[in-house]
């Protein structure tokens, strides 16, 4: 039983591990992103407009990673 398990995992997971580490560091860089953004305009509300376009850009070059690892993984 564990041969047939091992089997189709090993036809299932052919090189998409890279994909899914990539999107997995996507999300947490994302989520740390948010949560620090969503930090800092508790503490400063003046400073949320400036706030949110650093938070924007900052996610946006995290999910860039997701995008790479995707692409060049192929």
């Amino acid at each position: 039983m564990t041969e047939i398990i091992a089997e189709v995992a090993n036809q299932a997971m052919n090189g998409s591990i890279q994909g899914a580490l990539g999107c997995l560091g996507a999300a947490l860089g994302v989520g740390f992103v948010g949560a620090k953004a969503v930090d800092a305009v508790g503490r400063n509300p003046g400073a949320f407009g400036k706030i949110m376009v650093l938070g924007i850009l900052g996610m946006a070059l995290a999910e860039a990673v997701a995008f790479y690892s995707l692409f060049l993984g192929k």
